[in-house]
């Protein structure tokens, strides 16, 4: 699988530059699909990675963020004419150092002592949950087998 992978990024066209601070790299894969990474230039470390697949009618999609901030809300209901979950619900994202992988939550509606957090192992999920019993569940590892609720 590794090396399956590692194949994959080779053959891979790539485009880098930098900006900001920060390395990007842009990967297009021979089946089409797209690949957007950020590397803080200090640090190395991963900032974020997008992927984009074209559409059932052959133009791109939306981008899929898989670590770091999603784009703005703002920005995701300008560029939508549907119906878009509310700004101030809680964002989760995912943040890989070279010693972890971290869950990072924005926009939690009470102050951090009301919430406790424990790992739910049979389902994959770490759970954080209020003292009014309210929780909230996020996938492990992206295998789906959790959904935030």
């Amino acid at each position: 699988m590794v090396t399956f992978w590692l194949e994959r990024l080779r053959a891979a066209g790539k485009t880098a530059l930098v900006q900001d601070g920060k390395r990007k790299i842009h990967y297009l894969f021979e089946d089409g699909k797209e690949m957007a990474e950020e590397y803080d230039i200090k640090t190395g470390q991963l900032i974020s990675r997008k992927w984009r697949e074209k559409n059932t009618l052959g133009g791109t999609g939306k981008w899929q963020v898989e670590v770091g901030e999603p784009t703005s809300p703002l920005l995701g209901a300008l560029e939508s004419e549907h119906i878009t979950e509310s700004s101030s619900n809680p964002i989760f994202m995912r943040k890989d150092t070279l010693s972890s992988f971290q869950w990072r939550i924005r926009n939690l509606p009470y102050p951090k002592e009301v919430y406790s957090v424990s790992v739910e192992e049979g389902q994959r999920c770490c759970v954080i949950r209020t003292t009014n019993k309210k929780s909230i569940k996020a996938a492990n590892s992206g295998d789906g087998d959790c959904k935030t609720q």
